[in-house]
């Protein structure tokens, strides 16, 4: 018995008009639907690919504007505080807590400032929260080594700072001599500036750069945040803002307990000048009673302001060091936490 013959309509494939076609030419018409199924597929895969990077690129643009609104916030909150220190220094001789600058300002929402018609989502959520505290109400590490000159008062100063928040005191002597090779000799007109090598360490600009004297640690650090701080130069320390840590280094006589009854006191009456520190000191202090204005002042010069701005989903941390003479004000530095 023969095998079935298969038509030749089923072997070859019929064309649109009925015709039988070539299996050449059935094959071909599969890799054509084949090959137009993976570039509609890639095609969709490019849009798609597309539109990713598209969104990826208007979200760094949101970013961006963002970020610059939040930094024209902050430029604005650090213009309204020089012009509070500026409004203080023409009022007040004495730089206290008591005093409108020492009042923090809470989180606040700047649509309360903005025309309701002309809020946008992003000014709706933003919020402004800030302080400005005293920088000389610390102990300020460029009294070390002032010029390049090491001061042997201000090194046991903050040999007892140390020892009051549980660091080695011999860190003093060691801080004293890096900022003696780090900082250049002051050098008035007419002298020659003398030949010695040149460091290749940085100088301390903040206070983690004391990190770089061996023997501090990262916890260290953490501990002497709260009660040092490195200004453009030798300073005193205002008694009106200062910690009783600082005090009781400042004042060699002065203990622990003594130096915290001082700052409880001033709570109640600020010092109005240096007779007035003379006076309030403790009996037991000793010597310190007739050298109270060695390093110690009731003004500032120096203020840090602090300022936190929230929008949208982000946020941006600044501080800033301000100095003012009399009433004038300019930024020293600013720099993001």
């Amino acid at each position: 018995m023969s095998a079935p013959r298969i038509p030749a309509s089923r072997r070859t494939g019929v064309s649109r008009r009925g015709r039988p076609l070539p299996a050449g030419r059935s094959r071909q018409r599969g890799v054509a639907v084949v090959t137009a199924l993976l570039l509609t597929t890639l095609a969709i895969t490019i849009v798609a690919s597309l539109f990713w990077q598209q969104q990826v690129q208007v979200r760094s643009i949101e970013n961006q504007r963002l970020q610059l609104q939040k930094q024209w916030i902050l430029r604005g909150a650090l213009d309204w505080a020089r012009l509070i220190l500026r409004e203080d220094a023409k009022y007040s001789r004495i730089d206290a807590l008591d005093e409108p600058w020492a009042v923090p300002l809470s989180e606040t929402k700047l649509d309360q400032y903005v025309e309701n018609g002309r809020a946008d989502g992003d000014a709706s959520d933003a919020a402004l929260s800030g302080s400005i505290s005293d920088a000389q109400g610390r102990f300020n590490l460029t009294n070390i080594a002032p010029n390049g000159a090491i001061n042997p008062d201000e090194v046991q100063a903050f040999g007892r700072l140390l020892t009051s928040v549980q660091i080695n005191p011999g860190l003093a002597q060691k801080t004293a001599d890096l900022m003696r090779e780090t900082t250049p000799p002051l050098v008035t007109t007419g002298q020659q500036q003398p030949t010695t090598a040149v460091s290749q360490q940085l100088p301390l600009v903040q206070v983690d750069d004391l990190l770089a004297v061996p023997g501090f640690t990262p916890a260290d650090i953490e501990k002497l945040r709260p009660f040092v701080i490195v200004l453009p130069r030798a300073t005193p320390v205002n008694v009106n803002t200062a910690p009783a840590e600082v005090l009781a280094a400042k004042l060699q006589n002065l203990g622990a307990g003594e130096a915290a009854a001082l700052v409880a006191a001033r709570q109640t009456a600020s010092f109005r000048d240096m007779a007035d520190v003379t006076r309030r000191l403790p009996a037991a202090s000793g010597p310190n009673a007739g050298a109270a204005g060695a390093g110690l002042a009731v003004s500032t010069n120096y203020f840090l302001v602090n300022g936190h701005v929230r929008m949208a989903r982000a946020g941006l941390d600044v501080q800033a060091l301000i100095e003012r003479n009399g009433a004038k004000t300019n930024v020293v530095w600013v720099r993001e936490r």
